[in-house]
């Protein structure tokens, strides 16, 4: 006997086609919904026109009393919900309410029906009951509320943020982001303000007690008068550079006969002596339209991430990225309540997705994905921070379309630089962040500072920062400079200021003289220590206070272009940097370096391992960003300030608009000190002699005296000898060895592997 074949569930759906009618649950609760959203119509209409059974109006009058014109809310609600439940499984598929969603929609109700409450009663009738004995939100809203004073309003409005809160947790977090963001610029706006304020009613308080004090006056300039001396010293700054240089000229000469010269008591310049910088309106109109192209472009590419901070600095704008979720689903057969598998009309078995895992996206793929973020942008380039340190997001950093100008003025008056200024004579101004906000450096801490990058990055322009904010906030008994410019432009504008221990070095023969000069300080520096037991500058100073007697002065060495010196002499050179750099803190000597070739041969690695403190400008390859910073992303900067700060406790550099710096303004201020008080320069340093060649330091080489006794021991003297046995650089084994020979110990025939015959 002939078995028939069981037939398939589709083909059994076709033979059955009453399956389709069947109350399944899907069903039951699309005909509920269409009750509930028809009876919800049905109340509102009762309750708008009065109209319905005699049986109602006691229902009605009870629901009007519990919840007032909050009916109207429910009744809406019920609308919602009902025709929610009566659009089918393809529109609850689309969207399923969370559990804590439902809760914070519920707490949303209770706030509503708490600002009713605060509706008092009144004429309107609704339902047929009048609210003569109810509040606009019934009874429900008066528990809510419930005393009618500012307590009751603090509580009802906790719901209401409660409520958002849980409804939309991401949106709250946006909202207290903006608050804190807003509340930050209020109070630093509010406290850049008060401190300014102060500062200059200090100000005010000590330049009358300047001109009041009869110490500081002598011959005719005690008959001035304090009126005419106010005016003319602190007039109103004029608002030309050249003005302002005019009038240092002429009020300088003025100051300096009412102040006892070669006292502590000098004036500092005025800040009216430098610009403040025009300022310009970022465009934001752009912000929008870019964070749709980073968004859209990382969708492409199937990285799930979303902008959730926006920082605008003067030369760049930051976007924060925090990425998403990779999420791995699969599909699942829907099923009835006997375990069977459901179908659609078209016998096709329904189904839904389920999700199976869930991870972050990986950092990597977004900064694989910077060249693309370019051109979406159609930015020149871009750098990526990943991650931001201290934020849990990617930081993608693109140019602006107009970029600000950071003047020194606007650093030297932000409050970081305020902060700093009275702790330490050695406040630098660097510049802005990319938030806006200024940073400033203390070199006391550095406590050496190595500057690198291409010509025309601004290089230069930082230098002279430095150095103006040393001449701003310093008089010549606390902080002495000396300076070394090969290039003969630069530092060559500082000339004659009181500050230089020596006139700006110029010719690269006599730099080696000089450097040994400093080396010699500091070690005579820590004999004075050691002598009242001192540690360092400071409680030297400090002790000296206490005596009565005159401290030690910080002294900086700014050396503009270090390539030339290691072409000269390269031994000699990195020995005496690297001996300063590891022992010249304590003595109160700083060194700061600069060059435009940062290569393996200059900045050597004693040099990057004694100097932690680096800045690195705009360079042309990622070799000589990872040479100076240890890491690329140099070589992806725009140059003209823009620049990579790299502190001693970072981990990461830091990403500035260095501060600008033009030359009338140094012109004004190299111009006001000259009048101020004369140059004092030390006669030693004035009259070093210069190098005559190669053999002229050969004489002071300790290691001369141990190559003649090898020689004496009857041992071949050669160059590469000299190297292993002696432990010294090519070049200085050849120098020892030319001496040599000079000597008639060896023989100017001899090669340099060990063939050179002695001399009888």
């Amino acid at each position: 006997m002939k078995t028939r074949a069981r037939p398939t569930a589709r083909k059994a759906a076709k033979k059955k086609p009453w399956q389709k009618r069947a109350f399944t649950p899907d069903r039951v609760k699309s005909y509920l919904g269409y009750a509930l959203a028809l009876m919800a119509v049905a109340l509102l209409i009762v309750v708008a026109v009065r109209w319905g059974p005699p049986l109602a109006e006691g229902f009605l009058a009870g629901v009007v009393s519990l919840f007032g014109v909050g009916v109207f809310l429910l009744l809406a609600a019920a609308l919602l919900v009902g025709l929610y439940m009566a659009g089918g499984e393809r529109l609850r598929s689309r969207w399923r309410p969370k559990t804590y969603e439902i809760v914070g929609a519920a707490i949303l109700g209770l706030f509503v029906f708490g600002l009713l409450a605060f509706v008092g009663p009144n004429e309107a009738s609704l339902g047929g009951q009048t609210l003569k004995k109810v509040a606009a939100g019934g009874d429900l809203g008066t528990l809510v509320r419930g005393s009618p004073d500012f307590l009751g309003f603090l509580r009802v409005l906790g719901l209401g943020i409660v409520g958002f809160a849980t409804v939309t947790p991401s949106g709250a977090k946006a909202v207290l982001a903006a608050l804190a963001r807003g509340s930050r610029a209020l109070a630093s706006r509010g406290g850049t303000a008060l401190r300014a304020w102060s500062a200059r009613r200090r100000e005010a308080r000590d330049r009358s007690r300047a001109v009041n004090s009869p110490g500081n006056v002598t011959g005719q300039a005690a008959s001035i008068d304090a009126a005419a001396e106010e005016d003319i010293v602190y007039e109103v700054p004029a608002r030309t550079l050249e003005a302002k240089k005019a009038r240092a000229e002429t009020v300088a000469p003025a100051r300096a006969e009412a102040t006892n010269i070669g006292s502590a008591l000098t004036a500092m310049p005025p800040i009216d002596l430098l610009e403040k910088a025009a300022t310009v309106d970022l465009s934001k109109v752009d912000i929008k339209q870019r964070v749709k192209h980073i968004e859209d472009k990382l969708a492409e590419y199937g990285v799930d991430a979303r902008v959730v901070e926006v920082n605008q600095g003067p030369a760049f704008t930051q976007f924060g990225i925090e990425p998403g979720w990779d999420v791995k689903v699969r599909e699942v057969k829907d099923r009835d309540l006997e375990g069977r598998i459901k179908y659609d009309r078209d016998g096709k078995p329904l189904v839904h997705l389920e999700e199976i895992s869930r991870t972050r996206v990986k950092v990597s793929r977004i900064t694989a994905l910077a060249n693309d973020l370019a051109m979406a942008l159609a930015a020149p380039t871009i750098r990526i921070e990943a991650p931001v340190p201290g934020k849990s997001m990617v930081g993608i950093e693109v140019p602006n379309v107009s970029a600000a100008v950071v003047s020194l003025r606007s650093v030297i008056e932000s409050p970081p630089f305020q902060r700093m200024k009275p702790r330490s004579k050695l406040a630098l101004a660097l510049g802005q962040g990319v938030e806006g906000d200024a940073v400033a450096g203390d070199l006391a801490k550095m406590p050496h500072l190595l500057i690198a990058g291409a010509t025309g990055s601004g290089k230069s322009v930082c230098i002279n920062s430095i150095i103006t904010c040393l001449l701003m906030h310093a008089n010549p008994e606390e902080v002495r400079l000396l300076m070394v410019d090969p290039k003969r432009v630069e530092l060559i504008a500082f000339e004659g200021v009181p500050h230089l221990v020596c006139p700006v070095v110029v010719e690269m023969t006599r730099v080696v003289g000089i450097l040994r000069w400093v080396a010699k300080e500091m070690d005579e520096r820590y004999r004075q220590f050691a002598e009242i037991g001192a540690r360092n500058i400071q409680s030297y100073n400090d002790k000296m206070a206490k005596a009565e007697k005159k401290g030690l002065p910080y002294l900086v060495v700014v050396i503009d272009e270090l390539a030339d010196l290691m072409m000269l002499a390269a031994d000699e050179v990195e020995r005496i940097i690297c001996r300063l750099a590891q022992l010249a803190r304590a003595t109160g000597i700083h060194l700061v370096i600069a060059t435009q070739r940062p290569s393996v041969d200059v900045v050597t690695g004693l040099i990057k391992a004694n100097i932690p403190t680096r800045i690195s400008f705009a360079v042309t390859s990622q070799v000589d960003s990872r040479t100076i910073l240890d890491m690329g992303g140099a070589e992806k900067l725009l140059g003209r300030g823009d620049m990579l700060y790299m502190p001693t406790d970072a981990a990461k550099p830091i990403r500035l608009q260095g501060a600008f710096l033009s030359d009338a303004e140094i012109e004004t201020l190299v111009a006001w000190w000259k009048n101020q008080r004369p140059a004092n320069y030390i006669d030693e340093l004035v009259n070093m002699p210069e190098w005559a060649g190669e053999g002229a330091w050969e004489d002071s080489d300790p290691k001369l005296e141990e190559a003649r006794r090898l020689v004496e021991q009857g041992t071949q003297p050669s160059v590469s000898l000299l190297q292993r046995r002696l432990r010294v650089g090519y070049n200085r084994a050849k120098r020892i060895m030319e001496q040599l020979q000079d000597e008639g110990l060896a023989d100017e025939a001899g090669g340099e592997e060990g063939f050179t015959r002695f001399s009888t």
